[in-house]
């Protein structure tokens, strides 16, 4: 009997499960819509049902055999070893953004995790970095609150945008 289990199988059952919670999480968010006639489920439910697709195809791919390509890209070393110090900075990094996420607000929030995700995978120049994190945080809280009507958390910059 064919060995059923491959990792290919976990990636492709955990894409279906992210798929099925983001749609389960999705239907109890309840906002009105905004005046492009869009509420703040659209993209949730676009992203959720797409994983959930996706997730699906995969499963059965692989079920019947179907196998991941070997890496081969030239500037990739398939067998170096997994840099774990990245992972984990990138792991703490996205749960400390978590955590401090309502004390903060998005636009600190925000900025902080992409200013910190830029310099955990090697951004050079930290200057740039830093100001590109900062109109990336501002721009997407502004894009969300303004122009979808979904309420981010403000943090110590409440009333001030």
């Amino acid at each position: 009997m064919a060995r059923r289990w491959r990792p290919e199988l976990g990636l492709a059952v955990v894409v279906l499960v992210l798929g099925v919670l983001v749609v389960a999480g999705t239907l109890d968010v309840s906002a009105a819509a905004s005046q492009l006639g869009l509420g703040p489920r659209f993209f949730p439910m676009l992203v959720g049902g797409a994983m959930v697709l996706i997730g699906i195809c995969y499963v059965a791919d692989v079920l019947r055999g179907g196998r991941a390509d070997p890496e081969e890209s030239e500037d990739v070393d398939a067998d170096a070893p997994t840099d774990w110090r990245s992972v984990g900075l990138v792991s703490g990094i996205f749960l400390a953004f978590a955590a401090l996420l309502n004390v903060l607000g998005w636009i600190i929030g925000a900025s902080l995790l992409f200013f910190g995700l830029s310099v955990a995978l090697g951004a050079a120049h930290k200057g740039r970095a830093a100001l590109i994190a900062v109109v990336v945080g501002v721009v997407t809280y502004a894009l969300f609150v303004k122009g979808l009507g979904v309420t981010l958390p403000g943090g110590p910059l409440e009333g001030v945008i």
